[in-house]
């Protein structure tokens, strides 16, 4: 995950800890979301290197998916 990206999802972390509007329930369930969000970026990262370590002809494919 981008240094930026992380900036983000721990700032929306923090605001919804603070915020006094949300309830416990739904603060844990937005704590779950940005986390689970954070694995899945870090597995999209993890794929794309794998990948590339598969074979370097594939970089093409994973740009124009976006993946890159």
């Amino acid at each position: 995950m981008s240094e930026k990206n992380l900036t983000h999802l721990e700032k929306i972390k923090e605001a919804v800890h603070q915020s006094k509007d949300i309830s416990t329930e739904d603060k844990a369930l937005a704590v779950k979301k940005i986390e689970e969000w954070y694995i899945e970026d870090k597995g999209m990262k993890l794929l794309g290197e794998q990948l590339i370590n598969i074979s370097k002809e594939i970089v093409p494919i994973l740009e124009e998916m976006g993946l890159l």
